[in-house]
């Protein structure tokens, strides 16, 4: 199946965070009126113009879309040494660079209605944005997530090991094998100048510190107990220790009192759901997911 060719965002630009680092932002408008704002937060390794295939399918369902290269990724990393590294402010930082972005987003589009979208990495920094930050939200859709605790568990069980994630695929093609049953968007992201491997050692650090909140009741009562959160996985998704994280924090977040929580489970596949081979019947449920929060939001807002 060949990859979607991109889309040039209408507009990019920078936003100064707090400790001074420019992060680096895109835009793509959608071809009429906005019905609403999704707002996407990338994988480790990666950077929003992966997502050029999804930003074209969510543009012409109506929405205008957002996104920001993470500290140390893409064009916000400073240097090609600096990519992998979050600096001082570390994996919290990020995401409050996020919710940046969301002040900007909704400035550009008052009233709107924003669901963040979270993947990988991103999910988990959308899952930490979801404790602060859940009301100025719409929905939050989680791709390629899990239980971060259930991560640390499997990287101190395999210690020495360099990629636990692309164990369960042995013999493979690549290092990258457990992205995608699709060659070509694993042989992109190998071929991508923009993309690597893993964090530096410390903001790998600081990022798997985070798994103590993410796994604590006290702060996932936080998050406002109506929010709409969809989550999409697949059966072979390392990331998502194959399903078993997605149903820890499932059970999680029943336990803070979340109420709307939905999921689509795909049997087979690896972590890339939304680059996978049936990539049009994921993307389709998401559309599906993400029209019915925006239609609720519109309903609540008549009424």
């Amino acid at each position: 199946m060949p990859i979607a060719a991109p889309k040039t965002p209408s507009c990019q630009f920078q936003f100064s965070s707090t400790d001074g680092l420019a992060i680096a932002c895109a835009r793509w408008d959608p071809y009429g009126p906005a019905r609403g704002i999704v707002q996407i937060a990338h994988g480790m390794g990666g950077h929003i113009g992966r997502y050029v295939g999804l930003i074209e399918v969510l543009v012409e369902s109506g929405v205008v879309v957002y996104g920001n290269d993470h500290r140390g990724h893409g064009r916000t990393a400073p240097s090609a040494k600096a990519l992998g590294a979050f600096g001082d402010g570390g994996f919290r930082l990020l995401a409050e660079d996020m919710f940046h972005l969301t002040m900007i987003a909704k400035k550009e589009n008052p009233r709107a209605p924003l669901i963040l979208l979270g993947h990988s990495m991103g999910s988990f920094a959308a899952q930490l944005y979801a404790i602060d930050h859940s009301r100025v939200i719409t929905g939050l859709a989680l791709s390629g997530s899990g239980a971060l605790d259930g991560l640390v568990q499997l990287a101190k069980s395999v210690r020495g090991e360099d990629n636990i994630l692309n164990h369960a695929f042995q013999p493979a093609r690549t290092p990258f094998d457990w992205l995608s049953r699709d060659r070509a968007v694993v042989d992109a992201f190998m071929n991508d100048p923009l993309c690597f491997s893993a964090l530096q050692r410390s903001s790998n650090e600081s990022f798997l510190a985070a798994a103590s909140i993410l796994a604590d009741p006290a702060s996932l009562r936080k998050i406002r107990s109506d929010l709409p959160i969809y989550m999409l996985s697949r059966s072979d998704d390392p990331v998502g220790l194959r399903l078993e994280g997605l149903r820890i924090l499932i059970e999680r977040y029943r336990a803070a009192g979340l109420q709307d929580i939905s999921h689509d489970f795909y049997p087979g596949g690896r972590h890339e759901m939304l680059n996978e081979i049936n990539r049009a019947e994921v993307r389709t449920n998401l559309l599906r997911w993400i029209s019915s929060v925006l239609e609720g939001h519109a309903s609540g807002e008549a009424a």
